[in-house]
């Protein structure tokens, strides 16, 4: 395994059922990416499944890095959105592996963002019952959030990701000047994932995004890079001490979630970007625990201006309160209909409550829509 101290672009090991793994952030480490695949241990071919939007120089420079490493590539470009996250596009997956006769001992390694890596991820998952996977982000989203944890999945037409399976990746490349080429909207989306870490669990990160945020937007200098670091560090902390996000820890991740995966739901997964319905989710969230005096409306406030700074939406337009809550009681974090929200008791600091009253979430959320 990589030795922290010899690698500087490590930003982390994390510590699985499934295993140990690396997570590799810098700029230009795709080069890289076939000599730390060997580290490894891992063997067979590479079957790389990538966003087509990355095509060709992005994938043909990983592909040349794998083969560099001594790996034969396949490679599968696909064009792939949210809407197209399902079922459907799996057998796309599935045909192109049976046809090359991909085995247990080959590795398939998912480049895009995040849905991508999460339908990748499911693939590798139930392939032969399971092969490796190597998660290569390529999206600020991506990198700080989904691509580390081994959440994997697709979705159904009643919701978000009700197929899946944990299956952690072997080895995670996340390099930045993919971030480089990318949208700004999908930037900012990338963005409200990683404040969120701040916002949650770490107060000097939160700090430094509030500081840094003109640098941080055009990815200027080393800071960003340290950011995305220290972001990408603290998912992999939580998934260590809660892989399967049966403890207290890991559900913190899911601050702003709730109300933003109704949103994504409601709207058609089409109107917001994740990262945009999460930050108005977050909005929703601080506004419930205002209500319930957990936090004072300067906080409100200071997340507020944090997440305008990133050009981030914090209300959303023409959507059904109704429907929303509707769509609250489908998520996969609810008990018996009721809701287990993530909150924050201030800055760097959340928690989780399951006795916040309906009108409360719906007072909430009438703020939040335009």
């Amino acid at each position: 395994m990589t030795d922290q101290k010899q690698d500087p672009n490590l930003a982390t090991i994390v510590h699985t059922s499934q295993g140990n793994y690396p997570v590799i952030v810098g700029r230009d480490v795709i080069d890289d990416l076939g000599l730390e695949l060997q580290k490894t241990g891992q063997q067979g071919r590479a079957f790389i499944v990538a966003d087509e939007v990355m095509f060709s120089n992005p994938v043909r420079r990983a592909q040349e890095a794998l083969e560099r490493g001594g790996y034969e590539t396949h490679v599968l470009a696909m064009e792939i959105g949210e809407s197209s996250k399902n079922i459907a596009t799996l057998e796309v997956v599935y045909s192109w592996l049976a046809d090359r006769r991909a085995e247990r001992g080959d590795v398939v390694v998912a480049m895009g963002g995040g849905v991508i890596g999460d339908l990748v991820g499911f693939v590798a998952a139930t392939w032969l019952r399971g092969v490796s996977v190597v998660q290569v982000p390529t999206s600020l989203t991506a990198m700080v959030d989904s691509s580390i944890g081994g959440k994997t999945g697709v979705n159904l037409p009643q919701g978000k990701n009700l197929l899946g399976a944990f299956h952690q990746p072997k080895l995670v490349v996340q390099d930045i000047v993919h971030l480089e080429t990318l949208p700004p909207r999908e930037m900012a989306a990338g963005w409200a994932e990683a404040v969120k870490h701040g916002l949650i669990l770490d107060a000097d990160l939160l700090d430094t995004f509030e500081r840094l945020a003109p640098q941080m937007v055009a990815l200027e200098g080393d800071s960003p890079v340290e950011a995305i670091r220290r972001s990408v560090a603290i998912k992999g902390d939580i998934v260590s001490a809660d892989e399967f996000e049966t403890g207290d820890r890991r559900v913190l991740l899911n601050y702003g979630h709730t109300i933003g995966h109704a949103i994504e739901a409601v709207s058609g997964y089409g109107q917001y970007l994740h990262g945009e319905a999460v930050a108005i989710g977050m909005m929703a969230a601080a506004g419930i625990a205002s209500r319930l005096g957990m936090i004072d409306a300067e906080l409100v406030e200071r997340q507020l201006r944090l997440l305008e700074s990133y050009n981030l939406p914090t209300k959303a337009e023409n959507l059904d309160s109704a429907a929303i809550i509707d769509a609250t009681k489908s998520d996969k974090k609810s008990r018996g209909g009721t809701i287990r929200w993530v909150l924050l008791e201030g800055p760097g600091q959340a928690t989780t409550r399951r006795d916040v009253p309906e009108d409360v979430v719906i007072e909430a959320l009438q703020d939040v829509l335009d």
